[in-house]
């Protein structure tokens, strides 16, 4: 359930309408084994509650920072992570606890991360929007807008430049379609035929601004086109039509080395943060948004199939609630990280003359 702008592309006319994916080739189901199927569902029936705990803690105060919720993208998540092998690397936003946990880090570590424990996949210090973790490879959570698609980019030089045959997917929101790094980014790497796949998350509205009002081209997937690479649009929603034409652009990378651009349309249930009320959208908007909810779509049809009875619901959900709770008081109980390890990542290795002054020390050493 894909369009697709080949790298000739041409102008379109600009209308202030949401632009929405064809509907006439959804994945079907009958396709796929149930046990896939119902695995996609848990995982995004986990997003939702780890984002919806993670709401309560936040308005609690156990949670410092912002904090950006995948809440309404579940699909889009899991379709693009499923579509990942473990080798390949993944640079996103500061939108990324579905995206930790979708790349298999385990709640536990991503909801400490988000309390500033020790425990967490950070240790830490990264909170919401710094999470790292170089064995799930993946290298970030980046709180400026735009600042993961350069490393994306020296990440896929590397791997090109060792002869691998790792894939680097770079996930960013609509809005950073309009900052230099992504042009810069898209330019370099396909100048260079780096095995890198952007994904741009098009919820409609970088922070507050709708994309008609923001984008001389809104249709986002076809920026590719400058640098003549292949832009796809896909709807996601759907988590299987994601995965789909995600796996197809991540192997397609692998084989032939080159860049290609992906957009996911995907309606964002909350404001921008969690602290957003979103009263730039108009009550049509916010009741369109609830009527697309991914999650409820996705159980209609796997109930309507028979692949998911009342009973197999109910088991899910208590599993789900169970690790959500595990992973809060996991999280509650785990220590804060000790004063004396500020200077600990700094640097990667030991650099000449650093500094280790604490706040409240003398500048200079009686």
């Amino acid at each position: 359930m894909a369009d697709t702008a080949k790298p000739k592309g041409g102008g379109t006319a600009r209308t202030g309408s949401r632009r929405r994916t064809r509907k006439d080739s959804t994945p079907d189901i009958a396709d796929e084994q149930p046990k896939t199927l119902l695995d996609y569902y848990r995982q995004m029936l986990l997003i939702r509650r780890f984002e919806e705990r993670t709401a309560q803690a936040y308005t609690q105060a156990r949670i410092g920072g912002y904090c950006h919720l995948n809440l309404g993208e579940e699909a889009t998540v899991v379709g693009l992570m499923t579509a990942l092998q473990e080798r390949d690397y993944l640079f996103t936003n500061y939108r990324e606890h579905g995206y930790a946990l979708g790349k298999g880090i385990h709640p536990r570590r991503v909801m400490a991360e988000l309390y500033g424990r020790s425990t967490g996949v950070s240790k830490g210090w990264g909170g919401s929007m710094h999470m790292f973790d170089t064995e799930a490879r993946l290298l970030g959570g980046y709180g400026i807008v735009g600042g993961q698609l350069p490393l994306a980019i020296g990440a896929a030089l590397a791997v090109s430049y060792r002869g691998g045959d790792e894939v680097v997917m770079c996930q960013m929101g609509d809005g950073t379609t309009n900052i230099g790094a992504f042009h810069e980014s898209l330019n370099i790497a396909a100048l260079w035929n780096l095995p890198v796949v952007f994904v741009v998350i098009n919820n409609f509205t970088g922070m507050g601004t709708t994309v008609e009002k923001s984008s001389a081209e809104p249709d986002l997937y076809k920026r590719g086109s400058a640098y003549r690479m292949e832009g796809v649009r896909v709807d996601g929603q759907d988590v299987l039509a994601v995965r789909n034409a995600a796996a197809d652009l991540v192997e397609r990378a692998r084989a032939e080395q080159q860049p290609f651009l992906l957009e996911a349309v995907s309606y964002r249930l909350k404001g921008h943060s969690v602290v957003d009320p979103a009263k730039y959208r108009t009550s049509e908007q916010s009741e369109e948004a609830k009527a697309n909810d991914p999650l409820a779509a996705f159980e209609t049809r796997l109930t309507e199939a028979g692949i998911l009875t009342d009973e197999l619901k109910q088991e899910i959900a208590e599993s789900v609630r169970e690790e959500v709770t595990d992973a809060a008081d996991f999280a509650e109980n785990s220590p804060h990280p000790e004063v004396s390890t500020l200077f600990d990542y700094t640097y990667a290795t030991p650099v000449p003359n650093e500094s280790s002054r604490m706040p409240a020390d003398p500048v200079f050493a009686e």
